[in-house]
């Protein structure tokens, strides 16, 4: 299979812990007796390098290697990725020390009888396991040993056959059934080749379809790697898969290997025939729709009827009820037992695994028991322990846009992270932090445990902040912010990285800015506190882009910085319209307009209107006409005038309120003079009080308007400005006792300034290009 090159060796020929994942929260170390076999376990990371065992008994020391432990009954697994090493040492190994629970025989070895031997055999039934172990672990070159010994007892009586299938090797026992002849010589003699050291009386063949091969003694076995043993009152024979006399066949579409030896001797005239036939299933197992699915056939000893199973994982057993509820499959189909253990069964195991991707595997620890019955009644126990690893699976990871545009806030979680694999550290837009984060960053990343063994992040970061990416959208006619991020994740333990990549938008409707604006006795106050996306506007007073140089210009007081613009207009200054004008006050309104950058179109504006009175105050349109409240309390002699007019008295106040006077006039009207001077041009008109005595000269008025805004002079009394007059109210000059007429005799020099009276006006047509829509005002 495709996924066996992904892992070791030791990986896929050793099982898994018999105790389950979870026996090292214990300790470091765990020696465990199970039914067939003992088993030792040691965490990894207490060991340093790789450790290495050796089994000890009377006679010394061995090393278990590779081939010695198949040979002698051990397997030796060194699951790195999932952090421990475990030796399993079968009840029938080869330096397991069997002793009675009772008592001993150790003169039992110089002479067995028949009786003898009956008594002897009985006795072992009940005998214990003796294991001794040395663990060797190194560290920086320097070897230390540790002695690990245990005594077990088997729980279960033994069948008349049992045949293992561990990882590694086959390991047939059959119940002694030698007869015991009491006209033979030497009564122990049938037993003396198996138990005594002496083995060249008997020999073993091996049976195989397709060859012959010539029988062999023991001693010639045990060098190619066969071992056959008389242990306590069984046979014992033992295989590593793969040796040259065994082979491969299939049976009901499974694969199966099989070894056939038949154990002889002779005696005289009579012939002792021991049948010693392993055959196991070596179906590697296959993954399907969330189930490990392992299969072996039903019929490879006789048996009359079903045979009985019984799986589970781990060395537990389980009947077939109590698994099928645990979600496990057995099914028998075409001879075939079919097992099917479902991917997130307790006591499997699930690792991580990074190889272009994130995936993972599950291990799974099958231990089953297939029990046969043939005609004679006697049991065959068929004991499979196999280490199930399903190929890589793809883990991809789940990252949920949470988005939460009214609060402002990108929130993103990152979930169905395994429990084995961690977040390092993110990249955002480029910018990387590490996990977790600092106090002194704006982000927050929050991680919650789940019960189904994952865990997931959740990543918030404000939409403003300065990391997030802000374009507008043409298309959509919003801002869209944009965040990448590269989460940096590793596999525990281990240090290569995944990284997990996604990238979020937020659409955020891009509204025109609002001014926060107030009236105060000076003027109007603008504010506008700054949005990310406020580079798309220009802000202007009219057709004129507002900048610090204009604010100048203009006398306006302006603050802008990168949060927020302070704008100060103060009353009488460009850019004022002026409404419903009395002695009582008026109306001033000024406007900031907002226009798209690229396009120039006024998207919005932001327009006040504020009551403003004061006692005094002169207003030169653009329009030609001066509208001016003087008070004329200060009269000669404190006589109350009657009347009020300007040098034309038939130009009379449109509003009296005592002393107070409002004129509204237009500028080439009611006898004013007319000045042109090299830059600019002053239209002057004088208020005259009426007494009971005489008429007395009061104010002059006057509004200059800079030659600049206007383009066309003296064709018509029309008056057009591109700008506002600066107007003037200049107090009394003198009196006079006789009646002042309404013309006013002309003075024409040569300075720069001209002088004309009203009937020859300076300027007849005044025209501009830009004109000012400003119906109804000064009326």
């Amino acid at each position: 299979m495709a996924f066996k090159s992904m892992f070791s060796v030791a990986l896929l020929l050793s099982l898994w812990s018999t105790a389950g994942c979870d026996f090292f929260v214990e300790g470091v170390l765990q020696l465990e007796c199970h039914d067939r076999y003992f088993v030792i376990a040691v965490d990894l990371a207490a060991t340093g390098e790789v450790p290495r065992f050796e089994a000890v008994d009377g006679t010394g020391t061995y090393a278990i290697t590779e081939h010695y432990a198949a040979k002698c009954g051990y397997s030796v697994s060194i699951l790195s990725l999932l952090g421990l090493v475990e030796l399993r040492a079968s009840y029938f190994s080869c330096h397991t020390e069997k002793v009675p629970k009772e008592t001993s025989f150790p003169d039992l070895l110089e002479e067995v009888t028949c009786a003898s031997w009956l008594i002897f055999t009985t006795l072992f039934q009940g005998a214990d396991f003796s294991f001794r172990f040395n663990l060797i672990t190194s560290y920086k070159g320097v070897d230390a040993y540790y002695a690990l010994n245990k005594t077990c007892s088997s729980p279960l009586p033994w069948s008349p056959r049992e045949v293992t299938c561990e990882v590694n090797y086959m390991e047939v026992s059959v119940r002694n059934e030698l007869p015991c002849q009491s006209g033979l010589s030497d009564g122990r003699s049938t037993f003396t080749p198996l138990y005594s050291p002496s083995t060249e009386d008997w020999q073993v063949t091996f049976q195989n379809p397709d060859a012959q091969f010539q029988p062999m003694n023991l001693s010639q076995a045990r060098q190619q790697g066969y071992i056959v043993d008389l242990v306590h009152d069984r046979i014992v024979f033992r295989t590593p898969y793969g040796q040259p006399d065994s082979y491969l066949t299939e049976v009901t579409g499974v694969p199966v290997e099989v070894v056939h030896a038949t154990v002889f001797s002779r005696q005289s005239w009579v012939v002792f025939m021991v049948d010693l036939m392993a055959a196991c299933s070596k179906d590697e197992g296959s993954y399907d729709s969330g189930y490990m699915i392992w299969n072996t056939p039903e019929a490879l000893y006789p048996s009359v009827g079903k045979t009985q199973i019984s799986f589970g994982l781990n060395g537990n057993l389980m009947e077939q009820a109590a698994a099928v509820q645990k979600g496990f499959i057995m099914e028998r189909y075409n001879s075939t037992v079919q097992i099917g253990i479902p991917y997130n069964a307790e006591g499997g195991y699930r690792k991580s695994f990074v190889s272009d991707g994130l995936f993972e595997f599950y291990i799974f620890n099958l231990y089953l028991k297939q029990t046969s019955v043939d005609e004679r009644h006697e049991e065959t126990v068929l004991l499979y322990r196999r280490t199930l690893v399903t190929p890589l699976l793809s883990s991809p990871l789940v990252a949920e846009d949470q988005t939460d545009v009214e609060n402002g806030t990108f929130s993103i979680n990152l979930g169905k992270v395994p429990r084995d694999v961690e977040l390092t550290s993110v990249q955002l837009n480029g910018q990387g932090f590490a996990v977790p984060f600092s106090d002194a960053i704006a982000y927050t990343l929050t991680e919650v445990i789940h019960s189904n063994k994952s865990h997931s992040y959740t990543l918030k970061v404000p939409l403003h902040d300065p990391i997030v990416i802000q374009e507008f959208s043409k298309e959509t006619a919003a801002m869209l912010h944009k965040l990448n991020i590269n989460y940096t994740l590793i596999v525990t333990p281990g240090d290569k990285p995944y990284h997990y990549t996604i990238s979020v938008t937020a659409l955020i409707a891009v509204s025109p800015p609002s001014f926060d604006v107030v009236c105060t006795e000076s003027g109007i106050d603008f504010k506008l506190a700054y949005r990310s996306f406020d580079y798309l506007w220009d802000f202007t007073i009219g057709s004129d882009r507002l900048t610090p140089v204009l604010a100048a210009k203009h006398g306006y007081t302006m603050s802008n910085d990168s949060q927020s613009l302070l704008l100060s207009v103060p009353l009488f200054t460009h850019g004022y319209k002026y409404t419903d004008i009395g002695l009582k006050g008026f109306l001033g309104t000024f406007t900031i307009l907002v226009r798209d950058r690229e396009t120039a179109d006024i998207m919005t504006s932001a327009i006040k209107t504020c009551l403003f009175n004061t006692t005094e105050f002169i207003m030169c349109s653009t329009n030609g006409w001066m509208t001016v409240v003087v008070d004329l309390s200060a009269v000669p002699n404190g006589e109350r005038p009657a009347h009020f007019h300007l040098v034309n008295s038939f130009c009379v106040p449109k509003e009296v309120d005592g002393t107070r006077v409002l004129f509204s006039f237009p500028l080439h009207s009611c006898g004013s003079t007319v000045k042109l001077a090299r830059e600019n041009v002053t239209y002057q008109n004088k208020i005259y009080l009426d007494t009971s005595e005489n008429t007395v000269e009061g104010m002059t008025v006057q509004c200059m308007y800079p030659l600049a805004s206007l383009h066309r002079l003296f064709y018509t009394l029309k008056f057009e400005s591109d700008k506002e007059g600066v107007g003037t109210i200049i107090p009394f000059v003198e009196t006079t006792k006789a009646r002042i007429t309404t013309t006013v005799t002309p003075q024409i020099t040569r300075s720069p300034s001209l002088h004309l009276a009203p009937s020859y006006p300076t300027a007849r047509y005044i025209k501009v290009y830009r004109v000012q829509s400003q119906p109804g005002q000064f009326s």
